[in-house]
C-alpha cells in the first residue's frame, strides 16, 4: 500500500506550484473580470448549497442540514455581497498625497474544520479570488468529500469563466504531514487557518504570514434592563443553531440575580431544560474525557441525542441543556468550550461581578473570541465590552449570528481573529482586504527644506486636554483640537474656519465648499450610510483603520 503521508506530501508540494503558476495569470485579472469569476462562483455555491449541507451533515455527524444550509448561503450569498463592490485591483484608493495599489499575496493556504467544512470553504475561495490569491485548501479528515465537492462546484464555474483551473486546488489525501508541507512551502504566501488550537500554534510556527483563529468559550450577560423574552430567544438561537458547531456559539448565561427566576422561567418554556446535579455529573461525564478535553463525540450533537447518551430523561422538544455550574476552570468541566447545545447557568448580582465572571470564561479558552450581552442600555454594553478581553463584544442578538457578522453590521465572516488576546496577528472579521499588500505611492507635501524651520527650538508650553467625560475617552471636539494645537506648532496652516451658508443664496453666490472632519470612527461611517451621506475627510483628517477598511468598501469618503 502507498504511504499516505508521504502522497499527502506529494500532493501538497504540487497543488501549490500549480497555484503559483497560475498566479500569473489571475494576478493580471481586471477588477471586471475578477468580480465576473467571483460573481459565477457564488452562484454555483448558492445553486448547490443544500445538497453540500446535506454531505456535510452526512460525513461528519455534526450539526444539521438546515442549518449547514443557511451558513453555506451566509457565505455564497452574504459575503458575496458585502464585498462586491470592494476595488482589489489597481489603485484602490487616491489622494492628493497618496495613491493606495493594492497587490495580491500570492498563494493562500486554508485549513478547513469539520464543524464549518462547506460553508467556511465557500468563504475562503471568494476572499481568495476576490484579492486575486490563487487557494491551496486543506479539509478536516473527516470531512474531506464534502470539501472536494464544494471546490469541484466552485473551480467548475470559475474556469468556465476564465479561471485557470490550478487556481482552486483541494488537497484529497489528508495527512498531518500533508498539512505541514502545504503552510511550509516556500510558494505560500499565506495561510487561512480555521481548526484546533493545535493546528493554529501550527500555522503561527509554520514561518509564514498566517491568520489562525482561536476556540471560543462565549459568555452571554443577561443584565437587569434586558427584554427578558427576546434575551432567552437570542441565546437559544445562537446556542441550538448547527447544534452549537460555531464557536461564535454561547456556552454559559450569566443572569442577574435581580432577574434570575424570570429569566430561568422563559429558558424553561422556550425549550431549555434545567439539570440537577447528579444530571450535570453524568452529562459532564461524557462531554468531556479523563484528560480535561473536549470529546469529539458530542459536537454538534442534539440535545435529545446528548441527554439519552447521558442515561437523563428530558421533555420531548428540549432544544439545549442548562446545567448549574458553580465555578470556572478544571474542576467545573462544563465551564469550557463545548460545541453543543449545553449551557453553563451562573446568577451574578450586578453587572460588575457578572463581567468579572465573564472574563474568568474568556481567560478558560475563549480569549478574544467574543463576548456577548442583553441589556437595553447602551452605556452598560459599551462598559462591558471595555472590560472583556474579547474582539467582538455583541449586543442584544444571538452571538453565534452577530460576531459573524449575520445580524450586526460587523465584516461577514466564517473566519474570526481573537487579536493578541488569543495569540492571533488580528482582531478584525477575516476579508479580502487581509489578503492583499498595500503599495502607496507617496508625494511630497511638504518640502524638506522647511524641516529646518518647521520644529521650534523654544519650549512650548504644553498642552492641557480638556477633562474626561468619565468614560476615559476625549471627544472628537477636544481630539481636533488637540491635533490642529500640535499641527500649528509644526507651522502646517489650519483649515479656514467654516462660514454659515446664506439663508438664501443668490445665483450669484457660490456655494461653499464641504468642511473636512476632524476624526472618523466606526459607528460615523455606519450613520453615514444608514443616511446615505458621504463624509468630507482631507490628510489631516484622523480616521480610525476599522473606519478606514468599512468606509472604502462602501464608498462613503470624499477626499477634499
Amino acid at each position: 500500500m502507498p504511504d499516505q503521508d508521504l502522497l499527502s506530501i506529494q500532493s501538497a508540494r504540487d497543488l501549490v506550484e500549480a497555484a503559483f503558476n497560475a498566479h500569473s495569470t489571475l494576478s493580471g485579472f481586471s477588477q471586471e473580470k475578477v468580480d465576473e469569476v467571483c460573481e459565477v462562483m457564488a452562484l454555483a455555491a448558492q445553486q448547490h448549497s443544500r445538497r453540500l449541507a446535506q454531505l456535510a451533515h452526512e460525513e461528519t455527524g455534526y450539526g444539521n442540514t438546515d442549518d449547514k444550509n443557511v451558513k453555506n448561503l451566509f457565505a455564497a450569498v452574504d459575503v458575496h455581497r458585502y464585498f462586491r463592490g470592494l476595488r482589489t485591483v489597481g489603485a484602490v484608493r487616491e489622494t492628493s498625497g497618496i495613491v493606495e495599489i493594492a497587490s495580491p499575496r500570492g498563494v493562500v493556504a486554508a485549513i478547513i474544520p469539520s464543524t464549518n467544512p462547506t460553508s467556511t470553504a465557500i468563504f475562503k475561495i471568494l476572499i481568495a479570488i476576490k484579492s486575486r490569491n490563487c487557494i491551496v485548501l486543506s479539509p478536516h479528515p473527516a470531512a474531506t468529500r464534502c470539501v472536494v465537492e464544494t471546490v469541484r462546484v466552485m473551480r467548475e464555474a470559475a474556469v468556465a469563466a476564465g479561471l485557470p483551473e490550478e487556481a482552486i486546488g483541494c488537497l484529497e489525501v489528508i495527512s498531518a504531514e500533508g498539512t505541514e508541507a502545504l503552510m511550509k512551502h516556500r510558494r505560500t504566501a499565506v495561510i487561512l487557518a480555521t481548526g484546533g488550537l493545535g493546528l493554529v500554534r501550527a500555522a503561527y510556527s509554520s514561518g509564514k504570514p498566517a491568520f489562525g483563529v482561536g476556540p471560543g468559550n462565549v459568555p452571554a450577560l443577561i443584565e437587569r434592563s434586558a427584554d427578558i423574552p427576546k434575551a432567552v430567544r437570542d441565546v437559544l438561537a445562537g446556542k441550538t443553531f448547527d447544534f452549537g458547531t460555531i464557536c461564535a456559539s454561547e456556552q454559559a448565561v450569566i443572569v442577574d440575580r435581580a432577574v434570575a427566576t424570570e429569566v430561568r422561567a422563559q429558558f424553561s418554556a422556550q425549550g431549555g431544560f434545567f439539570l440537577n446535579d447528579a444530571q450535570s455529573e453524568a452529562l459532564a461525564r461524557i462531554v468531556v474525557t479523563p484528560n480535561r478535553q473536549l470529546s469529539p463525540r458530542v459536537v454538534g450533537q442534539s440535545a435529545e441525542t446528548l441527554a439519552r447518551w447521558a442515561g437523563i430523561n428530558i421533555p420531548s422538544g428540549t432544544r439545549c441543556l442548562l446545567a448549574d455550574v458553580r465555578g470556572v476552570g478544571r474542576d467545573y468541566p462544563l465551564s469550557m468550550e463545548k460545541l453543543s447545545p449545553i449551557l453553563a447557568w451562573y446568577v451574578v448580582d450586578g453587572l460588575e461581578e457578572g463581567s468579572r465572571l465573564a472574563d474568568q470564561i474568556l481567560h478558560y479558552g475563549g480569549m478574544g473570541h467574543t463576548a456577548s450581552i442583553h441589556t437595553r442600555n447602551r452605556d452598560i454594553a459599551i462598559r462591558y465590552g471595555q472590560m472583556m478581553p474579547a474582539a467582538r463584544i455583541v449586543v442584544n442578538t444571538p452571538s453565534t449570528h452577530g460576531a459573524i457578522g449575520f445580524s450586526t453590521d460587523l465584516a461577514p465572516s466564517m473566519t474570526l481573529g481573537c487579536g493578541s488576546w488569543g495569540g492571533n496577528v488580528t482582531s478584525d472579521n477575516i476579508s479580502p482586504l487581509h489578503l492583499m499588500d498595500i503599495k502607496r505611492v507617496a508625494f511630497e507635501t511638504r518640502p524638506v527644506g522647511a524641516l529646518a524651520t518647521a520644529i521650534p527650538l523654544t519650549p512650548q508650553s504644553p498642552v492641557s486636554p480638556p477633562s474626561s467625560t468619565g468614560s476615559g475617552d476625549i471627544g472628537r471636539e477636544a481630539l481636533g483640537l488637540l491635533v490642529d494645537r500640535f499641527l500649528a506648532t509644526r507651522q502646517v496652516a489650519a483649515a479656514p474656519a467654516p462660514q454659515m451658508p446664506l439663508p438664501n443664496p443668490t445665483p450669484e453666490s457660490k456655494p461653499e465648499r464641504p468642511r473636512a472632519v476632524d476624526f472618523v470612527s466606526e459607528d460615523d461611517v455606519r450613520l453615514a450610510l444608514r443616511a446615505g451621506t458621504k463624509i468630507h475627510i482631507d490628510r489631516k483628517t484622523i480616521v480610525t483603520p476599522a473606519a478606514r477598511d468599512y468606509g472604502t468598501t462602501h464608498d462613503v469618503f470624499i477626499e477634499i
